[in-house]
């Protein structure tokens, strides 16, 4: 399960989504929009995909992560449009015969999803100050 949604992330929809027979165990991130950044107090966080190329984004990642490790199945779920304080914004999932596999497949897709942010982010504070993030790769 790679995807792009305006919705809510069902994020047990996501879990069950990597379960298997083969796995012993499934490792998940769950993000969450923070009440600050940069020393100022956020109101919301705006996500775009204005170019849809986003989940090709999220594709290469699991892609990448699966020629990396053994893991038997990778779940990104990123969601778009105005989140406020608390909203998860992503859910990773990784299922693997192993933790220690487990652990840092899950690591990497994250490290790689903040490095690259695959979508356009916009900031706005209590002070009503904004900050844009464009995609980058």
């Amino acid at each position: 399960m790679v995807e792009i949604t305006n919705d809510v992330i069902p994020i047990e929809e996501v879990i069950n989504s990597v379960r298997n027979d083969a796995s012993g165990g499934i490792i998940s991130y769950i993000g969450l929009i923070r009440d600050n950044s940069y020393d100022k107090k956020v109101v919301s966080v705006e996500y775009g995909d204005a170019d849809g190329s986003a989940e090709v984004r999220l594709r290469s990642i699991v892609d990448s992560a699966k020629e990396k490790w053994p893991i038997n199945d990778m779940a990104i779920v990123h969601r778009v449009g105005k989140l406020n304080v608390g909203d998860n914004n992503v859910v990773i999932a990784v299922s693997t015969g192993h933790r220690q596999e487990g652990f840092a497949a899950c690591q990497y897709a994250i490290d790689k999803f903040k490095e690259g942010l695959p979508t356009s982010k916009k900031e706005t504070y209590t002070d009503g100050s904004t900050l844009d993030y464009k995609p980058k790769g």
